[in-house]
């Protein structure tokens, strides 16, 4: 009957350090594989290095004077767009995250306090 009490006393502490390491390892994962997923829609829609890349083309290969004046102010509003798109994505996910792994030691801040 000795075996028992160290069993389970072993058995706790293995759920209790497996259960930090698939909350802040495997989520941590899972919540980088959110980001990107979230930055690859965004970067369908907007698209900011390939409009960077074709910065001083006219727009629909318009060779007139307003045609590149168009072009360049296009891309220049849709480029900042872009980029405080992804600053703004990247701070809520910074947010959520920095909440998210604060959880357990608050939790267990507040199991110990208020013993």
């Amino acid at each position: 009957m000795d075996f028992s009490p160290a069993y389970l006393l072993g058995r706790f502490a293995y759920r209790f350090l497996d259960f930090f390491h698939h909350w802040y390892v495997d989520g941590s994962r899972a919540f980088g594989h959110a980001f990107i997923s979230v930055l690859a829609a965004a970067d369908r829609t907007f698209a900011v290095k390939i409009t960077l890349q074709h910065f001083f083309e006219p727009l629909y290969k318009d060779y007139s004077p307003v045609g590149r004046v168009v072009g360049i102010v296009f891309r220049a509003g849709r480029a900042i767009i872009g980029t405080v798109v992804y600053c703004c994505i990247a701070a809520a996910f910074a947010a959520a995250y920095a909440a998210w792994l604060a959880v357990p030691a608050v939790i267990l801040y507040y199991a110990v306090r208020n013993r």
